[in-house]
């Protein structure tokens, strides 16, 4: 009698699960659109993972996602420092950060006794600093093709200030050139964000084939922490069908949130802040927010 009220008990959980499951929405990706929890505060801090934001492709959302990850981050409680790797400078003009007359990343890479400190900027948001760059970074690579262990300067950079921070983003440029390998060799690992948009998938592989390169030969500990779709937009066959094609492609490296197309960004871009202060209650706001939430479940941050 015992056993046959233990298998009602256990069909009845199985059918709460089982109805738990059925009412969990299907996200963008085809897969359960799950929360993911609010990270726990941390003890203390650092030291920091190292993720590059990285796509030889230009306009698919690197820059703002940078900002508004970084911004996320630091609204959990995690000490982030962003690294300006573009000598657009679009990272720095979006936290608004003054780039010219100052020391800025490009400093630092040709000046190895020069203390990371001076050149670091604390911004607006609490939790959050940034090395600025200006168009004096598209001189670097000149200037670094004959150095010694060239593709390791930025890492040597970023060992002095490791240990002061949870995090550290770098925003890297549009192309796979010397300074690119420098981010790639100073990370731990690497986020892709990409477009929704067919020409986005075509560079994906030779990404790919470049980390997994450097992998080989530079840096043995690198990883992938996934691939980031931006500039969804639902209401187009465009835009479904090319998500569709990517996690068929990439599977679990696709994460599971998305990033929507959206005229707040360039609004709060142009306002110097983040949109998770600029808009917070806007879905692209909330979306950066659970980004943030699935990285550290996903074990990328602490």
């Amino acid at each position: 009698m015992a056993r046959s009220g233990e298998s009602v008990a256990g069909s009845k959980r199985a059918a709460t699960t089982q109805k738990a499951a059925d009412e969990t929405p299907i996200g963008p990706t085809g897969r359960p659109y799950h929360g993911f929890p609010t990270p726990p505060k941390l003890d203390g801090h650092g030291p920091a993972r190292i993720i590059a934001l990285c796509n030889q492709k230009g306009g698919v959302g690197k820059t703002t996602t940078t900002i508004n990850l970084a911004a996320s981050l630091a609204h959990y409680g995690r000490r982030v420092l962003a690294v300006d790797f573009d000598p657009q400078g679009a990272l720095s003009a979006g936290l608004g950060v003054a780039t010219h007359d100052v020391p800025t990343i490009y400093d630092l890479l040709l000046d190895t006794k020069r203390d990371v400190h001076e050149v670091i900027v604390h911004t607006d948001t609490d939790g959050l600093d940034i090395i600025p760059a200006n168009i004096d970074l598209s001189a670097a690579e000149v200037h670094l093709v004959n150095e010694v262990a060239r593709e390791t300067i930025l890492a040597r950079v970023l060992r002095q200030v490791s240990a002061e921070y949870d995090v550290i983003l770098i925003d890297c440029q549009p192309s796979l050139g010397l300074l690119t390998v420098n981010a790639l060799t100073a990370s731990h690992g690497v986020l892709i964000p990409l477009e929704c948009e067919f020409f986005a998938l075509r560079g994906v592989a030779l990404l790919i084939e470049t980390i997994e390169k450097v992998r080989d030969r530079l840096n043995p500990s690198i990883t992938l922490d996934g691939l980031l779709a931006t500039m969804y937009d639902a209401r187009t066959l465009h835009s479904r069908e090319v998500l569709e094609r990517v996690v068929d492609a990439f599977g679990d490296d696709v994460l599971e949130t998305v990033i929507g197309r959206t005229v707040k960004f360039p609004d709060a871009s142009v306002s110097g802040m983040p949109i998770t202060e600029f808009a917070p209650e806007h879905p692209a706001a909330q979306a950066y927010l659970r980004l943030a939430r699935e990285l550290v479940s996903r074990g990328a941050v602490a």
